[in-house]
């Protein structure tokens, strides 16, 4: 294995792993070897990683890591490139890159395939950049190109205080749609408006259907975006407009439910989903090159910013995994590592 970089890199590396399958507290640091780059992978040094709800079923034993990935939770970082496998072309050592990876982002160190590292959008701190990719990659993939969502169509976006939601409502803003969210509370309806979103509508006392038929004289909207699944699944389908696109990426209630599919037929509707932690780096490296050229220049603009609401040392990754848990946060969290 031939490789490029600084022979100060340490042997080994703290990161946090999960002891067993539990709690927040099932998290813990220990040592590990710190990786090197195979070819076409590029080592970096982590500032950052993103905590996402996927890292929470992983810890829980529910979502294993996919072969060959490593078993360190983390999908998402940002630091400095500080070695290079062989034949490395895109990134050289120094740069300041975001990345998507299927493992191992809570860690001094990480390795990544160069196609699924981005340059840091220009203004980005690392804690934002860190904020970045899971929810970037996954709000165009599945909206964008799943859900075909144009400009001057209807949006909506169930949990719209996630990280998901607070990217979802903010693209779909900026390629011009009309914005629909849901949230938890009259406060969180709140930012999702000043995100961007049309009409918020708390779950908690509006039934979302109802709201949506008076929001646009009854045709209901264009593409919902759903982490929720269960019975919002019917609901999705009443709310949906004819030819409407349901787009299911996570299920935070039942993967199964009752459904009367005579509304698939009669709207014409559409209901896919996807899964991105297990796409091959190719796939992964398509999506990238979407959002360099379309994304990038927006957050560059500031006219889109990962909406960040608290940060941790890596070391307290179980408080960050708590506070995801309780879901009080709007918007993403963070861990910094160096």
């Amino acid at each position: 294995m031939n490789e490029t970089g600084s022979s100060a890199t340490p042997q080994t590396m703290t990161a946090i792993g999960v002891k067993a399958p539990g709690g927040p507290e099932a998290l813990v640091p220990e040592t590990r070897p710190t990786p090197r780059p195979a070819a076409g992978e590029i080592l970096v040094k982590v500032a950052a990683a993103g905590v996402n709800r996927p890292d929470v079923m992983q810890r829980k034993g529910l979502y294993p890591p996919p072969p060959g990935a490593s078993d360190i939770p983390g999908l998402e970082i940002a630091g400095e490139v500080i070695a290079l496998g062989e034949g490395v072309t895109r990134h050289a050592l120094g740069d300041r890159v975001c990345a998507l990876v299927a493992g191992g982002g809570y860690a001094e160190y990480c390795v990544v395939h160069e196609t699924n590292a981005l340059r840091a959008p220009d203004g980005a701190s690392m804690i934002e950049a860190a904020a970045i990719p899971e929810t970037f990659f996954t709000v165009w993939t599945n909206v964008f190109e799943r859900g075909r969502l144009q400009p001057g169509e209807s949006f909506m976006v169930h949990g719209g205080t996630s990280g998901i939601g607070t990217t979802a409502i903010m693209l779909a803003k900026a390629f011009g749609s009309r914005v629909f969210a849901t949230a938890g509370s009259d406060e969180k309806c709140d930012a999702c408006r000043k995100l961007g979103a049309d009409v918020a509508i708390n779950y908690r006392t509006q039934d979302f259907v109802a709201e949506v038929k008076a929001a646009t004289d009854k045709k209901g909207v264009d593409v919902i975006l759903d982490m929720v699944g269960g019975d919002y699944i019917g609901r999705n389908y009443e709310a949906a407009a004819v030819e409407g696109r349901i787009v299911q990426i996570a299920f935070q209630g039942k993967s199964e439910a009752t459904v009367d599919f005579r509304r698939i037929m009669l709207k014409r509707l559409t209901h896919t989903g996807s899964t991105l932690r297990s796409r091959s780096p190719a796939e992964k490296a398509a999506i990238a090159d979407q959002l360099v050229a379309r994304v990038w220049p927006l957050i560059a603009a500031g006219t889109v910013k990962p909406v960040i609401h608290a940060t941790f040392p890596f070391r307290e990754a179980a408080k960050a995994h708590a506070l995801m848990e309780s879901s009080q946060h709007i918007g993403k969290i963070v861990l910094t590592v160096a």
